[in-house]
């Protein structure tokens, strides 16, 4: 049945890759591409489970986070000491909090992360100049546990619910470890990466992608994907700060209606 209600005309297949490109291009620079993509899905399908749509979400973007994670790479420099534990948490927190989420009732994180959010905006706003420059605050170990913290409990709730995770991700790694938005960016990547991954395998288990439109649209986040890092390398970690604050605004926006107002 899901294969069924996910078969698109020529239309419906432009609209989910254009919606794609523009998901990759902002989940590159900061995170939330799942504000533009996911909205997009649940609009061209309306008949389609939302597991199916979620899943088939996570066939496309992995592909380009993973593209984007690689043009980072080449340009900035992560202590892999810390980063590579950070990034198997992530994977570990995001399947706790798939299979959690299959025991208990989400809504009351649903009513209280607009409010999560704008204290991360207000935050960041008043703060000018938070991620500006890079300076690692800790000592490596303490540093790693910090970092691997980060990793499980951010992948916990992209796992259990998922709006805004690249944004808490880059927001703790700036406010935790000193990272500017650059480097937190590309680390955000990396553990984004794991996250997806470990959503994905649960979702294909279940049979809810879609591969076919899935291939198509990871073919156009790819695309988007590498035009936003190749923005975020080329205008640097003011550039990064600025299109954050941008879509946690918007994903305040978003969730408050889904949470309050629907």
């Amino acid at each position: 049945m899901s294969a069924a209600v996910l078969e698109p005309g020529l239309a419906a297949l432009a609209v989910s890759a254009v919606a794609s490109l523009l998901a990759g291009l902002v989940d590159a620079i900061v995170g939330g591409g799942g504000l533009v993509l996911l909205p997009a899905l649940f609009a061209t399908f309306p008949q389609a489970p939302p597991a199916t749509l979620f899943g088939t979400n996570k066939s496309a973007s992995v592909w380009g986070t993973s593209f984007a994670a690689a043009q980072y790479l080449k340009r900035v420099s992560l202590p892999w000491d810390q980063v590579l534990p950070a990034v198997a948490c992530a994977g570990v927190g995001a399947l706790a909090g798939a299979w959690m989420v299959t025991l208990v009732d989400g809504s009351a994180l649903r009513k209280v992360l607009p409010l999560i959010l704008g204290a991360v905006l207000v935050y960041t706003v008043l703060r000018k100049d938070l991620g500006t420059a890079h300076a690692p605050r800790h000592e490596a170990r303490q540093a790693r546990r910090i970092a691997a913290l980060i990793g499980l409990l951010v992948g916990w709730y992209d796992g259990f619910f998922g709006p805004g995770t690249g944004s808490f991700f880059i927001f703790a790694l700036v406010r935790l470890l000193g990272w500017d938005f650059l480097h937190a960016s590309a680390g955000a990547k990396l553990m984004n990466v794991a996250t997806n991954l470990a959503a994905l395998a649960l979702f294909a288990a279940k049979g809810h992608v879609v591969w076919a439109l899935g291939l198509t649209m990871a073919v156009a986040n790819v695309a988007g994907s590498l035009i936003g890092a190749r923005l975020a390398l080329r205008h640097g970690a003011g550039f990064v700060r600025g299109v954050f604050i941008a879509v946690v605004s918007l994903l305040i926006v978003r969730t408050a209606w889904d949470a309050w107002l629907r």
